[in-house]
């Protein structure tokens, strides 16, 4: 008997409040997504923590190194986004009107939090997964260990290199190759505008 199943071999991260340090920010760029039947056009940013605390061997030569969850968002500051929810409860305060203008979310590299993960079922493929749930300052007293991981960062203006991105995760790159700004810095003489404000989605 061979028996196939949907039961993912990769483990989960525990459900739990974890110590946790973000080393990566990755811009995704501007893609179109179908939400609730309507096509947006949104600017999205991945970002990445460490869990110190939570050491595990995926490669025997690397030895152990930390567990690590990501969460996406549409780069906006809007006071309804999920972005900037994250970010105050994260900072431990709210944004100022000249901050919220613009604000550089590559300044938090480094900087850690408590993150509270918990477990979804997928409604498409039925299989378990882990996810952030909540993001906060950490509490007094409490520290966090030394990062481990290197910091890493990757966007359309400073830190763009292709090199770099043909050795990201398949499904990351193809996300970011399918981006007005990817195509921008590959073929700047044929892009579709996709800067259209009424597509813009605050959340």
């Amino acid at each position: 008997m061979i028996t196939a199943t949907n039961k993912s071999t990769k483990e989960l991260i525990p459900a739990g409040n974890y110590l946790a340090r973000c080393y990566s920010m990755v811009h995704l760029g501007t893609t179109h997504e179908f939400i609730m039947g309507q096509e947006k056009i949104l600017d999205k940013v991945r970002i990445t923590w460490e869990l110190p605390t939570e050491l595990r061997t995926f490669n025997e030569e690397k030895g152990e190194q930390p567990m690590a969850i990501s969460k996406e968002y549409t780069l906006s500051m809007h006071e309804k986004s999920n972005l900037r929810k994250d970010l105050e409860s994260w900072r431990g305060k709210g944004f100022s009107e000249d901050e919220s203008n613009s604000f550089d979310i590559s300044t938090l590299l480094g900087v850690p939090c408590m993150l509270s993960v918990i477990h979804k079922t997928s409604k498409a493929s039925g299989m378990e997964y882990a996810t952030i749930s909540g993001i906060a300052t950490l509490p007094k007293g409490q520290t966090c260990p030394e990062q481990i991981n290197k910091t890493f960062e990757f966007n359309f203006e400073d830190m763009f290199d292709v090199d770099i991105l043909e050795n990201m995760p398949d499904f990351i790159k193809e996300k970011i190759k399918k981006s007005a700004e990817y195509k921008q810095k590959i073929n700047p003489e044929n892009v579709e505008d996709n800067n259209d404000p009424t597509n813009d989605l605050p959340f």
